[in-house]
């Protein structure tokens, strides 16, 4: 699980080009519809800070995870959404505005949250906590590839309309090409430590990732939000930045353990995020 070609290069130059296109897609008016309705953002923000770590606490005690195991756990919960939580909301005909408001202030939030929760983790699992500083670094990693190519997108498409409507299509196709092609390639790089730590922290990984899609889903239907919110939240809380939760496991913990779980579910929630983004688009078309 050591920093590679895949992590450090191709994968933040694909998610930089896949974003760019999804800023084509986008308007102002698609953000100040976001800031008029602001119990969506509301809620994604709650069912990621609040909801999310206990579930994963639930989890890690149900399961009977190794101490370092559950405290990966809570790390992963901590960790906010990833871009490709944007690309997926795209692919399954979310809100993405939505998607890069939420992005945008979860990983605000977690340089106060993450630390926090992983500290308490640390100290109940391992029975000695270490400071975690807040993770700077990457948040602005996040920031240059999400914010920024969106942001050109947008003037391209405020420009030059007819060429962004031209290219939504073959950009969409290539999002799919390019998420494929990343999960085989991190497939086959962490096919070892897959094989020897799935039997132990695969089924929480799944049951994690599922019931974060679920609530993520389910709850803002429930309080009579769009259903184009509903995707974006589920995709937001369902797919966790692992990057950033591996990163902080080997560079700063320095313990390869607790950055088995983050591998793990990275990989399970390609697919998952995928049948469930298939599943929406199906019911979508289907008549009344």
């Amino acid at each position: 699980m050591q920093a590679s070609l895949l992590t450090n290069l191709l994968l933040p130059l694909a998610l930089g080009v896949i974003m760019l296109g999804l800023g084509m897609g986008l308007t102002l008016d698609d953000f100040r519809r976001v800031a008029r309705y602001p119990r969506a953002v509301l809620t994604g923000l709650i069912l990621q800070v609040l909801i999310l770590p206990a579930v994963a606490f639930a989890l890690a005690l149900a399961f009977g995870l190794p101490p370092e195991l559950a405290v990966g756990l809570m790390l992963l919960a901590a960790s906010p959404g990833g871009a490709t939580a944007n690309i997926y909301s795209h692919l399954a005909r979310g809100d993405v505005a939505l998607n890069i408001t939420l992005t945008a202030i979860n990983s605000l939030l977690c340089l106060l949250t993450l630390p926090l929760i992983l500290n308490l983790s640390l100290e109940y699992f391992l029975g000695a906590g270490q400071y975690v500083p807040p993770p700077v670094r990457k948040v602005i990693e996040v920031a240059v590839i999400i914010v920024f190519p969106v942001v050109i997108g947008m003037v391209v498409r405020a420009y030059a309309p007819r060429f962004a409507a031209r290219v939504e299509n073959p950009l969409r196709l290539l999002s799919v090409l390019v998420l494929v092609l990343l999960v085989a390639g991190a497939v086959a790089q962490e096919r070892d430590t897959l094989i020897s730590f799935f039997a132990v922290v695969g089924l929480a990984c799944l049951s994690f990732n599922l019931i974060s899609m679920g609530v993520g889903y389910a709850a803002p239907i429930a309080l009579k939000l769009p259903r184009r919110q509903a995707i974006a939240i589920a995709m937001e809380i369902g797919i966790h930045n692992g990057t950033l939760a591996i990163f902080i496991a080997l560079n700063v913990l320095g313990n390869a353990r607790i950055s088995v779980p983050a591998a793990v579910y990275s990989l399970l929630m390609f697919a998952t995020a995928a049948v469930f983004a298939f599943t929406l688009n199906r019911r979508a078309r289907e008549p009344a």
